[in-house]
């Protein structure tokens, strides 16, 4: 799809009009995502976290959810993701894990801290050393730790992420 073509606009527009929602319904922040395959909507999400105590439920990751659910599948390699705003570590995270194929954006980070969602610090605390970073973190080595990962390897029916 052409980066500014129509249908990319309508799917972005769709997203700002679901993070306006968001925003209104007080069950999370101002935020929403769409999976679009082949022209499609197949998954959507508005940020929940405050409505479902959980911090995991950004409007990203709701969206993949929602699309994995509807396809049957955990990857989204055949997908595009269209993002209100710019995603944080996490939800980039998840939709490098999901495999999509593009990533669509309006509000950058900068907009996004201004109204109080500033994600700086984890961008700043991901490119420390572990023994460095504010939380403190531990390796711990343990005998046989690597012992699920062995046995992974031995799967012959293992699916390949």
């Amino acid at each position: 799809m052409e980066a500014n073509g129509p249908e990319v606009l309508r799917f972005m527009r769709e997203a700002l009009r679901l993070a306006v929602e968001s925003a209104r319904s007080g069950n999370g922040g101002p935020f929403a995502a769409l999976v679009v395959k082949d022209g499609e909507i197949v998954g959507r999400g508005c940020n929940g976290v405050t409505g479902a105590n959980d911090p995991t439920a950004h409007a990203e990751i709701e969206a993949i959810r929602d699309a994995c659910r509807r396809l049957g599948t955990f990857r989204l390699n055949d997908c595009d993701i269209y993002c209100s705003s710019e995603p944080c570590p996490m939800c980039l995270g998840a939709i490098y894990w999901a495999r999509l194929e593009r990533v669509y954006y309006s509000n950058d980070r900068e907009i996004a801290a201004e109204a109080g969602f500033d994600d700086a610090f984890i961008y700043d605390e991901i490119s420390r050393p572990v023994g460095r970073r504010v939380l403190p973190t531990r390796h711990l080595t343990l005998t046989g730790a690597d012992e699920a990962f062995a046995v992974w390897k031995a799967l012959a029916d293992r699916v390949e992420y």
